[in-house]
């Protein structure tokens, strides 16, 4: 088959090319894009290209949107220095670079690279058993450290390590159950930013997550949660106490705490990182998504000193992990460029205003009677259904609209590039409603 023509591109994509989350037998409808500029995709629908604004920024991770001069250049001059070099025994101004950038941001002291946000948290959750194989390793009490201590309704990624801390029921790498490891499951917080201590659903929450962590806690070797923001668990909000709940009880039982930040960092929730809300600090955090600006696949882990230390006095005297492409030259230099064009631009500002416009734009698809719920925090926007969303006709209806979208369950949302006009949030959230009323009711 010739792929000089469209349809036979397309054609060799439907029969030969597996996309996420998808059937090879039965695969769903595609579109093929040609090109990307500020916050529009230009694709090609029914055969006529077409532009229509990008709600999803890739993924959450084209903050900038796209063809980013600031980033293109970066890109442009580590192409002429080199594009990629082993992290072994070697190391480069970007990787140095950007993991002081990091250390100031995250407020930890050591970085490891690693290639994606799941094997970010493969990192994390190895960094915690060795560290507890550190201390004690003779003893029975440090072995015993074997189980992540989580809460239901999270997402954590796609390896096996990660899947294993996802919701255990309703998640959906529920078919692995019983290939992964089993760990501890608290209920899932309250939904709520604001709720409190004295509030009666946190005062039960509280009761029986601390129960449960007590009867296990000999066994924990890290609590990891998604702070204040569950991603791809269903965009469910959740109260800063509660994370602080987690951290406190972590403490009080010798184990560690891990953020996975993969999808609540850089401002997407408001603040610099989705923890900034709480009051107790972690030991370990994951970042990636944003990281890049959306240009290249790199995610990071940074930890505490004294976990370093633990990790480093394990059996094994080194932390055992060590991606082909840790650090690769080219990313981390576009990453370094992306975290001063996040600060230069003043990525708080710009996630506040579209805030409000998000609020206010979806705040009508209240009145739809498909509608359970309407909710946003920072650049997150979310309407949540009654029922199953039908992902190709709501897509339809929304590139009708000028606008792509990917719903997930029973959930359409979108995470805007922050660089979004608000004319641009405008048309976003008006195609959203639309879309949803067309479509559902």
């Amino acid at each position: 088959m010739g792929l000089d023509k469209l349809d036979d591109r397309l054609a060799f994509d439907r029969d030969h090319l597996w996309h996420p989350y998808s059937s090879i037998s039965s695969p769903g409808p595609t579109y093929a894009v040609e090109s990307a500029s500020g916050v529009r995709l230009r694709l090609v629908r029914d055969g006529v290209p077409t532009e229509v604004i990008d709600a999803m920024s890739s993924w959450w991770c084209a903050v900038h949107g796209y063809a980013v001069p600031e980033l293109d250049a970066a890109a442009t001059e580590q192409l002429g220095r080199m594009s990629h070099v082993m992290f072994g025994g070697l190391t480069h101004e970007p990787a140095i670079r950007l993991g002081k950038q990091l250390v100031d941001f995250v407020g930890l002291d050591h970085v490891f690279f690693a290639d994606s946000g799941s094997v970010a948290v493969e990192v994390a959750m190895k960094m915690a058993w060795q560290a507890h194989a550190g201390q004690g390793w003779s003893s029975s009490a440090g072995t015993q450290r074997t189980r992540m201590f989580t809460i239901r309704g999270g997402y954590h990624g796609d390896t096996f390590s990660p899947m294993s801390v996802c919701d255990p029921d309703g998640g959906m790498h529920s078919m692995y159950a019983g290939l992964v490891p089993e760990h501890v499951f608290a209920p899932r917080p309250p939904a709520g930013l604001g709720l409190g201590a004295d509030d009666p659903v946190i005062v039960a929450w509280e009761s029986a997550t601390r129960a449960l962590f007590e009867q296990h806690a000999a066994e924990i070797a890290a609590v990891i949660v998604e702070p204040v923001l569950q991603g791809a668990g269903g965009m469910h909000v959740y109260s800063p106490y509660c994370v602080d709940v987690l951290t406190r009880l972590a403490r009080e039982h010798g184990a560690l705490v891990i953020h996975d930040e993969i999808a609540t960092a850089f401002w997407r929730t408001g603040p610099a990182l989705g923890a900034d809300r709480a009051t107790e600090r972690p030991d370990i955090v994951c970042v990636g998504k944003a990281l890049t600006g959306g240009y290249l696949s790199l995610s990071a882990v940074l930890c505490t000193a004294e976990v370093a230390a633990r990790v480093s006095e394990s059996p094994a005297g080194a932390m055992m992990h060590g991606p082909t492409f840790m650090a690769n030259p080219l990313a981390c230099a576009i990453a370094s460029a992306s975290l001063d064009l996040l600060v230069s631009r003043d990525a708080a500002a710009l996630v506040e205003r579209i805030s409000g416009e998000l609020a206010t734009g979806l705040a009508p698809a209240l009145s739809l009677s498909s509608v359970v719920d309407v909710r946003t925090l920072g650049a997150v926007g979310v309407i949540e259904l009654d029922r199953a969303v039908d992902v190709p006709a709501l897509t339809e209806a929304a590139l009708d609209r000028g606008v792509w979208v990917r719903p997930f369950r029973n959930l359409v949302y979108t995470m805007p590039p922050y660089v979004a006009s608000t004319d641009d949030v405008a048309t976003i959230t008006g195609a959203l409603v639309g879309a949803v009323a067309e479509v559902h009711g």
